[in-house]
């Protein structure tokens, strides 16, 4: 019934092209988007009588930017919500997702590339990472859940408004258009010959670079890898038998946006 459920929220996002925003730090975080340029990013905003209460300011930039905005109840609320908490708000965004094309005419210096990623959870915070390290632009490939799902959404804590975000790239189309763009593609992996310190040290991670994430649970293909210009490892200093998906891409992408800056980018 879950996966079901799951399957109908996604087909009705794609149909309409519109998302659901939920929680006051997200919902913020799209109407300051839409302020800064994205005209009509926001089309509604649901709000209980408590979070009128408590977000006055957040209403009357929605006010000022000609959302509507429609009071209901909690029980409402939550038969709208796809995750458990809304915190009494919740709004109707458009799709924002862009094309590789545009993000590598903008020469990034930095962009994760998130392959056959599952995990809302994981997807969201890795793209709350990539916004924290100063990224460029997360890719998510074909394979890879839907950026718009509710529980990504939440994960992201608003950083899914704060750089560009591309969706629906084949794989190797994503590593192969990344290179040609002159980015070195990395990929990340447990099990990498060479080590991220000694990459670090030896200047590796000066250049403009795309970091490649693979599955939770079986990593990166064997096709990717090839594909990248080089496998890394974080090292494990500990007794920890490694790191979850979402803490390894967070060291990666600081180490780059430290080299970066130690390098003045």
């Amino acid at each position: 019934m879950a996966a079901a459920r799951r399957l109908t929220q996604r087909s009705a996002r794609q149909q309409a092209r519109r998302f659901l925003v939920e929680g006051p730090q997200a919902v913020a975080a799209a109407l300051e988007l839409g302020a800064a340029g994205h005209a009509d990013l926001v089309t509604e905003l649901f709000v209980t009588p408590a979070a009128r209460e408590r977000h006055p300011d957040l209403l009357a930039v929605a006010r000022n930017a000609a959302v509507s905005v429609v009071p209901v109840t909690p029980a409402v609320l939550a038969s709208m919500a796809e995750t458990v908490t809304p915190q009494g708000i919740v709004a109707v965004a458009r799709f924002l997702d862009v094309g590789l094309e545009q993000v590598l005419a903008g020469q990034p210096r930095l962009v994760a590339v998130l392959a056959a990623v599952r995990d809302p959870g994981n997807a969201g915070t890795v793209l709350r990472c990539a916004d924290a390290a100063g990224a460029d632009a997360v890719v998510l490939t074909t394979d890879s859940v839907d950026v718009y799902n509710g529980k990504c959404v939440r994960a992201s804590a608003g950083s899914l408004f704060h750089l560009p975000v591309v969706r629906s790239v084949e794989p190797t189309v994503a590593v192969t258009q990344l290179r040609q763009a002159g980015l070195r593609v990395l990929a990340a992996a447990g099990g990498g010959p060479t080590d991220l310190d000694d990459l670090a040290d030896a200047g590796g991670l000066t250049g403009p670079t795309g970091w490649l994430f693979g599955n939770e649970a079986w990593g990166l293909s064997g096709r990717l890898t090839a594909l990248a210009d080089d496998v890394v490892r974080v090292p494990i200093h500990g007794r920890a038998e490694s790191l979850n998906l979402a803490t390894a891409a967070g060291v990666c992408l600081y180490a780059s946006a430290r080299a970066h800056r130690d390098h003045g980018r």
